[in-house]
């Protein structure tokens, strides 16, 4: 399965960019607790109050640009950045083997980006 999403955030890219990569940022939009080595090869944990938890490798970085993540279950997380006249273009494809459910609620969490 996968889950294309494109919104529009009101910020330029560097600072869409560290809501993404640094963890205290991750930890006021996506998730409860993060860590994350944010470099290729790093490492990553993901934990939400209802005790679900996520952990992801960094398959791809381009600084301000890309970041790819490899998630524990099999699936994916492609994050690409533009910028445009508005602010920044986040695009964010998620694939994964696992339960459609479980996917759509993270692909939707991403777009709870242009709030943070």
């Amino acid at each position: 399965m996968e889950i294309q999403r494109e919104i529009v955030v009101p910020e330029p890219p560097d600072e869409v960019w560290e809501a993404l990569t640094e963890p205290e940022r991750l930890e006021e939009w996506f998730a409860t607790e993060v860590e994350l080595d944010a470099r290729p090869g790093g490492e990553g944990i993901f934990r939400w109050g209802d005790g679900d938890e996520r952990a992801a490798v960094v398959r791809e970085l381009e600084e301000a640009e890309r970041l790819v993540l490899d998630w524990d279950d099999g699936g994916s997380v492609a994050i690409e950045l533009e910028t445009v006249e508005a602010g920044t273009l986040v695009r964010v494809v998620e694939s994964s083997p696992t339960s459609p459910r479980r996917s759509s609620l993270r692909a939707l969490a991403w777009t709870a980006l242009a709030a943070a």
